[in-house]
């Protein structure tokens, strides 16, 4: 009877260890994949910031105006997707719009207003992708903070 218990004692502490060290490698492995998912970024970085303003400049959004200039900040805030378990890169921009002649909104003044926004970058498998899309308003903390429950930020 005693050599039964001795016996599940050494199973449970093997089955601990073998616990432990499932963790601190699914950790490990997390941690080298986003490095290198940052690393990734800012080698692309240039094509995805034109990328970007290819794709929000020919959306037609906001209606009735044009985009003239978008500055990109120089810091990145990582996050990760809730759902999908992805990394998004969000980056703070100024944009500057003018308006489109007979597109109803040359009369407004706040045009000419610098707007400020924050642009989302997702990574699609080893590749990153402009969303073409800009959350207006916000910083890139508080685009995480706003989208908590689709957005955690990582370090």
């Amino acid at each position: 009877m005693l050599a039964w218990w001795w016996i599940g004692v050494i199973a449970l502490a093997v089955l601990c260890c073998a616990i432990g060290f499932a963790a601190w490698f699914l950790s490990r492995h997390q941690r080298q994949s986003l490095a290198q998912s940052q690393a990734t970024f800012r080698r692309r970085r240039e094509w995805l910031e034109a990328d970007f303003v290819t794709q929000a400049s020919g959306s037609g959004k906001p209606h009735g105006l044009r985009w003239v200039d978008c500055d990109f900040e120089d810091p990145v805030a990582f996050a990760r997707d809730r759902r999908t378990g992805r990394f998004r890169a969000l980056v703070g921009v100024t944009i500057r719009f003018e308006a489109i002649e007979g597109g109803g909104m040359e009369d407004v003044e706040a045009i000419d207003n610098l707007k400020a926004a924050t642009v989302v970058f997702r990574l699609d498998g080893p590749n990153w992708e402009a969303e073409g899309r800009a959350f207006f308003n916000l910083s890139p903390a508080e685009t995480i903070e706003h989208y908590n429950n689709e957005l955690e930020t990582v370090e």
